[in-house]
């Protein structure tokens, strides 16, 4: 009997986790989406913008090491989005671009590095695609030693409760660069792990509703 409330207890407080970290989730679709997403036939993934900020600025925070941790976690969530997408690409009308040549195209064109000084149908134009999934992740860290945020992220994740977390999704059109779809979902600190982690609980949850779902 103890060993059955016990289960069960941890099975709410499991059920509890989920539910706050589906706390919040927002989606915006563009009244024409699915005539739209017709005529896609490969969708690059851009590298995500990134922002780490803390409550409490540790003694040894650095602004170019913060920079350079935001730098790494956006090729890791570009990289674990693409992961998800090729995995799943049975589940998907269109073609992914490898982010690999995404990166490259961009950096010879000069844009990898100032991408919000260009429009979406220019950055479409230049990776030869259809339409370019991006996004932000912005997350406020609550522990007092950047070196263990440092550490999640370059081996590929944010480490276990360590602060809050904010994930956009944007979808545009390549020959008008419109925006066509949007989500918008936040995070508790005790779900953030491995950006792999991230994207799969996402995407999961976002399966049904993503705009090139068969």
């Amino acid at each position: 009997m103890k060993k059955l409330t016990l289960t069960l207890c941890l099975a709410m407080i499991a059920m509890a986790g989920m539910a706050q970290f589906e706390r919040a989730k927002q989606v915006y679709v563009h009244a024409d989406l699915e005539t739209l997403t017709k005529q896609h036939k490969i969708v690059a993934i851009l590298p995500f913008e990134t922002k780490i900020s803390y409550k409490k600025q540790p003694k040894n925070f650095s602004a170019e090491g913060n920079r350079e941790q935001e730098k790494t976690m956006s090729k890791n969530i570009q990289l674990s989005m693409f992961t998800f997408l090729l995995r799943k690409k049975e589940d998907y009308s269109v073609q992914f671009q490898d982010p690999e040549k995404t990166n490259i195209l961009l950096k010879k064109a000069g844009v990898l590095d100032r991408p919000d000084e260009f429009t979406k149908d220019e950055i479409a134009k230049i990776l030869g695609v259809d339409a370019v999934l991006g996004g932000r992740f912005e997350t406020e860290q609550t522990k007092s030693e950047a070196g263990a945020i440092a550490s999640a992220v370059m081996f590929g994740g944010f480490g276990g409760k360590t602060g809050t977390g904010t994930i956009f999704l944007t979808l545009n059109d390549g020959k008008s660069g419109e925006l066509i779809w949007r989500l918008f979902k936040t995070m508790d600190a005790n779900i953030t792990s491995a950006t792999d982690d991230l994207i799969e609980r996402m995407m999961r949850k976002v399966a049904r509703n993503f705009p090139y779902a068969k």
